[in-house]
């Protein structure tokens, strides 16, 4: 008996396994296709390939849409690669028509029972445009719904979601953000991206015993190098604290000449861009995981970073910026600790706190990685299959 068909919709997918590229779309679509026929249809982007199967259920397409030479408005976040560069936005309407051409055709070949369209803008846009009459799930990971917020933006947007079949979203906030556009309340859901967790040593997050000049406390921050991820005032968090620490900044992205600049002077690493297994032992060398996020003078936030999940998962004690999202993964003063977005008086203080209470990161890092298993992308694919079982009926 022949699985139902998904087709999924992306602008975000890893060329190659390990690239550093945001890995939450591929790991979903393999958890979809545990029980449907998935096929991905992403923008191509430098070294990725043409044509690749994940898995007997998965398979990869990707399609041209500007010239080879030039063709890199995917490579990342498309919003901030405009940002980057400005001439990057001439590729916009050629991606928009390229998703568009390549949509019609793997309707045709593939036939699809559903879809799925990851972001409002452009994905869930063009499927309405073009298709409009396959039963589509629209999910938003906040770029799309807190940036783009002018007034044709919004009207798009509207369009989409009223049409969708299913919205799911981060968090509250972005769920209020939806309604407010039109969509449905019975069938907007929160559910996050799931992310996927490891078994570390704890020994080699010092544990137990306090930072000190020759055994400095870990902290790791994760994350892409923009205005949202706040890595700027975890630099001056960082110059205001008097604990003993050392910072490794795991990501790239367009600030980082910028961010390296605030770092002269302080015990901090930029690693660049890591691969899943790289990554992973950083995290089993971290105490402290941190995520400063902040409202980017865009509009644009974080909805729910897979990477503090991540970080939960691994056991760090975690703190955040107590934003919508990262405030309902982490239960302050149980499994992490929140702090005022922008405040690196605020941040340096919990740091210093939490460098020299081993006892307090210990049960921090424990409830964290309890906490953590809800969102674990076995428990969100599971959640997934529920939701497209029930639109496929």
């Amino acid at each position: 008996m022949a699985l139902p068909r998904v087709l999924v919709l992306t602008s975000t997918l890893p060329a190659r396994a390990g690239d550093g590229t945001p890995a939450f779309v591929e790991d979903l679509s393999r958890e979809l296709g545990r029980e449907f026929d998935v096929r991905v249809l992403a923008p191509a982007v430098p070294g990725g390939a043409a044509r690749e199967r994940l898995t007997e259920t998965v398979e990869v397409v990707r399609y041209r849409y500007f010239p080879s030479r030039w063709e890199d408005l995917a490579d990342g976040a498309i919003l901030e690669n405009v940002r980057a560069r400005r001439s990057r936005a001439a590729q916009v309407p050629f991606l928009l028509g390229g998703l568009a051409t390549a949509l019609r055709r793997e309707v045709r070949d593939f036939r699809p029972d559903a879809m799925h369209a990851f972001w409002i803008i452009p994905q869930g846009m063009v499927a309405r445009r073009t298709m409009a009459d396959v039963p589509t799930v629209v999910t938003t990971l906040g770029g799309d719904l807190y940036a783009l917020d002018n007034g044709p933006a919004r009207a798009a947007k509207a369009r989409v979601v009223r049409a969708a079949a299913a919205v799911t979203v981060m968090n509250a906030d972005m769920r209020e953000r939806v309604l407010a556009l039109g969509a449905d309340p019975e069938t907007t859901h929160v559910i996050p991206m799931g992310a996927r967790f490891v078994q570390v040593d704890h020994d080699d997050r010092q544990v137990s015993k306090p930072a000190t000049w020759k055994h400095p406390v870990h902290l790791l921050a994760v994350g892409r190098l923009v205005e949202k991820k706040g890595f700027d005032v975890l630099l001056e968090a960082l110059r205001l604290s008097r604990a003993r620490l050392d910072l490794t900044i795991v990501g790239d992205g367009p600030e980082r000449a910028r961010l390296e600049a605030l770092a002269e002077g302080l015990p901090v690493t930029f690693r660049g861009q890591l691969s899943r297994v790289e990554l992973d032992e950083v995290l089993s060398r971290a105490g402290i995981a941190v995520f400063p996020s902040r409202r980017a003078s865009t509009g644009d936030q974080d909805g729910l970073p897979v990477a503090m999940l991540e970080a939960m998962g691994a056991g760090c004690a975690v703190v955040a910026s107590d934003l919508p999202g990262l405030n309902e993964a982490i239960e302050p003063g149980r499994s992490g600790v929140l702090v005022p977005e922008g405040d690196a008086a605020a941040l340096a203080r919990s740091l210093e706190v939490l460098a020299e209470d081993q006892e307090l990161r210990a049960s921090l890092g424990a409830a964290a990685r309890v906490r953590s298993r809800a969102y674990s992308v076995e428990a969100v694919g599971e959640g997934y299959r529920q939701l497209f079982r029930r639109i496929l009926g």
